[in-house]
């Protein structure tokens, strides 16, 4: 071992000394274990834990300056509400009226008039929550450049995975998977167009929920895609997850309750189709991920292996186009309600002024194609999206639940984290989010074990709000192989 290693060690493991009390009380702590700790205590251990630990992960951009003062007025009366006293991280591309900022990791937002509290934050506060503060993400939710450098953002720097810190944290809710696998919240709330949930909440070794598009009101997010985006939860159980999924849920298919869905047994006589397609990752996830499906046939699962979808070409160009010609409209929508004549073609201009700081590693191409598009109107964009939809609805998850009578879909949700690459980008290894994410259902991934000490994780999709059976499933696989591991913030991957 060199010296540099050694004292980098001495210095991780001194940071865990000074918060060891943290820990004790901290470590995989639950919403219910939360319920017997007063709410300034639980808050004022969480930001305590985040400024000892943080400067290692970079996952918070920014902490609620309001937070210690709502504990208290909170301590001082019954607690209500499904998140009562809970201490919540969001995302840096969620509204809120209060002391903090919303830029979507951009500097160009930094000084923009204060908005106010986005639909899901209200429901939050309405539910009891605490929010802390305000999680960094990969710059515009990923949507900048076609090489970009999850987790990274001019505002916040890079975030890190805490399981090896030279590895990515996926994006775009990089923040927030990494800050609840580190113990620096109960739960976090990400965002997802496609991938950003569940594949951060994968590699950070949690629980995410992508729920079906419309469970989760939009209202105040910094949009990519209308057809697309959602919030969801993260959090290091299924079950935090599903109180989180109700406190944030609205509207007529919303439940008040997800929690009385969850089933230890709930995979007995349940028929799951193996999504072979997604299994090209590698071989040390393929093995992991067998090893998964028969922990399940254990359970008394019916697996139809295989039951695949249609080849991803031309729904990955569908999706191409939607996108673009949304994240034009959308965005210009969003930014005019924030005031300060701010657009898409500004934020380009902007970006290329402010290039040291903001694009030091990558362009904005996406950017650049995007305000080339034209109104909604376009027949391209409308043959597009009716494409899209119909290649992963009717054509594509409809189909194979159908053809194979079966209730959800399986697959691996990503690979392991790869290296943070400043020169070359992402190295993103493939995943499954895609189909559900164009179709607009819903998707959840749970810890399934670990490749190299990295977590992967396991994902159940199926049709438009379908989130109780989902949540079901989930909740027995994660209760008979508890494979979870809290990480331990090493500088690089242990043989």
């Amino acid at each position: 071992m060199d010296r540099r290693t050694f004292l980098e060690r001495i210095a991780a493991a001194a940071v865990f000394a000074r918060t060891a009390h943290a820990q004790l009380d901290l470590e995989d702590a639950t919403i219910a274990d939360l319920a017997h700790t007063s709410v300034q205590e639980a808050t004022a251990r969480y930001l305590a834990r985040i400024r000892e630990v943080d400067p290692l992960l970079r996952s918070v951009i920014e902490l609620n300056p309001d937070a210690p003062a709502i504990a208290e007025q909170l301590d001082r009366g019954p607690r209500k509400g499904p998140l009562a006293g809970v201490p919540v991280l969001i995302k840096d591309n969620i509204d809120t009226s209060d002391g903090m900022h919303t830029t979507a990791g951009s500097l160009a937002l930094a000084d923009a008039p204060k908005p106010r509290d986005a639909a899901v934050v209200e429901r939050l506060r309405a539910a009891g929550a605490v929010i802390l503060g305000k999680t960094n993400l990969s710059e515009w939710a990923n949507c900048r450049s076609t090489h970009s450098v999850s987790g990274w953002s001019g505002r916040g720097g890079q975030t890190r995975n805490p399981y090896a810190l030279d590895r990515s944290p996926c994006g775009s809710s990089s923040g927030s998977g990494a800050a609840v696998a580190a113990n620096l919240c109960a739960v976090a709330v990400g965002t997802e167009t496609d991938g950003s949930v569940v594949c951060p909440a994968a590699m950070n070794g949690i629980v995410g929920i992508k729920p079906t598009v419309g469970l989760v009101g939009g209202r105040g997010i910094i949009p990519i895609a209308h057809s697309q985006d959602t919030a969801g939860p993260m959090a290091r159980t299924v079950r935090d997850a599903a109180i989180l999924l109700g406190a944030m849920a609205e509207g007529a298919q919303a439940q008040p309750d997800y929690t009385r869905f969850l089933d230890a047994n709930g995979l007995r006589g349940a028929r799951l189709g193996v999504a072979r397609k997604f299994f090209e990752i590698g071989p040390d996830v393929t093995r992991l991920i067998e090893s998964c499906l028969k922990e399940m046939k254990g359970l008394g699962a019916v697996l139809v292996d295989p039951a695949d979808l249609p080849p991803p070409g031309k729904l990955d160009e569908a999706e191409n186009v939607v996108l673009q010609y949304e994240f034009k409209n959308d965005l210009n929508a969003y930014l005019e309600t924030r005031g300060g004549g701010l657009t898409l073609a500004k934020l380009i201009q902007f970006n290329e002024e402010h290039r040291r700081e903001e694009m030091p590693y990558f362009e904005q191409e996406i950017f650049v194609d995007s305000q080339k598009r034209g109104p909604l109107t376009d027949a391209a964009y409308r043959k597009a999206l009716e494409t899209g939809h119909r290649l992963a609805r009717a054509e594509g998850i409809d189909a194979v639940l159908k053809k194979h009578q079966v209730q959800a879909i399986v697959a691996p949700t990503a690979g392991p984290a790869w290296l943070i690459d400043w020169v070359d980008g992402d190295h993103f290894t493939g995943g499954c989010s895609t189909p559900a994410a164009v179709a607009g259902y819903p998707h959840i991934t749970v810890p399934a074990g670990f490749v190299h000490g990295l977590p992967v994780g396991i994902s159940f999709f199926g049709a438009a709000w379908s989130e109780p059976v989902l949540l079901k499933l989930a909740y027995a696989f994660e209760q008979a192989t508890k494979a979870r591991k809290p990480p331990r913030l090493l500088k690089t991957v242990e043989f």
